[in-house]
């Protein structure tokens, strides 16, 4: 087994940078075909991430891959620390995420094994850190459409570049877990007509904008929920069968998503903070302007 090296990244911005990040959720916990590969701890003011970032080049674009429950799916969807996940994202650089996560599909003609890119999200967990800001410094960040339509567009293509059954658009309903629906809940989302639930990327998505990075969900499809009467409850067992069937795919997508990304941006991602810090500079302690420096230094300089 090859050993690699591993580096502690501080506030310094002398470290290896990455464009493009990639989450991996249940069953996606490695990227293969990288190149130059190296592990990369990365310290932030929230705390720690899910664990070390894999460092590396795809199709000679640097890339920084993070399993959001740690190497051995040891940590539960509500103790994801997502603030550290994606605020250490920005300070390696990524502009984009693509987002990988395993769902239940709301909707008869999305098939477990299907790819679904949601467009909208719905949120219903409980209490998360959700945002960068508070205790001293106040933003408001547009989010109104949550997902980058641009990078929606190339991972849509990348789809169907390697064969997947894709469905574009629909609302991702975002739980608290970590148990599955109850038959009541299963029914009353279904009848609020969302495509999709699962238990992690509204707050990836929300923490993403306020950092100005690009996200998009790869939502794969691993079972109905419980309200499809003829296939049965939704289990663990079940989940990860099907997830692991489809992990080739979420990969194969993300090599010719990533092989289409324009690293030009136009789209308003990258500049959703610009006006949404509403504190004046001047009462903003220099404490906090130094540990958020990565989001709001271009801002306040």
């Amino acid at each position: 087994m090859i050993k690699r090296p591993t580096k502690r990244l501080g506030i310094s911005r002398k470290f290896p940078q990455a464009r493009i990040g990639v989450i991996g959720g249940s069953g996606l916990t490695q990227m293969e075909n990288l190149q130059e590969v190296r592990e990369v701890s990365v310290s932030t003011p929230f705390g720690r991430p899910s664990g070390k970032f894999i460092m590396g080049n795809l199709k000679g674009v640097p890339l920084a891959f993070l399993p959001r429950h740690g190497q051995g799916h040891t940590i539960l969807p509500s103790e994801i620390n997502y603030r550290a996940n994606i605020f250490a994202m920005k300070k390696l650089g990524v502009e984009r995420i693509l987002s990988v996560s395993a769902v239940g599909s709301m909707k008869e003609e999305i098939v477990p094994g299907d790819v679904v890119i949601p467009e909208q999200f719905y949120d219903l967990t409980k209490g998360r850190g959700s945002t960068f800001f508070g205790e001293g410094i106040v933003a408001h960040v547009s989010l109104a459409d949550p997902v980058c339509p641009e990078l929606t567009e190339v991972v849509s293509m990348a789809g169907q570049d390697v064969g997947a059954t894709l469905h574009r658009g629909g609302t991702y309903l975002c739980m608290e877990g970590p148990q599955f629906s109850t038959r009541a809940e299963s029914e009353i989302h279904r009848g609020w007509g969302v495509s999709v639930i699962g238990m992690t990327n509204v707050t990836e998505s929300k923490l993403a904008r306020e950092a100005e990075i690009c996200y998009v969900t790869m939502a794969m499809a691993t079972d109905y929920d419980c309200w499809h009467i003829g296939a049965g409850p939704v289990t663990a067992e079940m989940v990860l069968k099907t997830l692991r069937e489809n992990v080739a795919l979420s990969k194969d997508m993300i090599q010719a998503a990533v092989g289409r990304i324009d690293l030009k941006r136009n789209c308003f991602c990258a500049e959703a903070l610009k006006n949404a810090v509403v504190t004046d500079p001047s009462s903003i302690s220099r404490k906090l302007k130094s540990s958020l420096k990565p989001l709001i230094g271009k801002y306040l300089s």
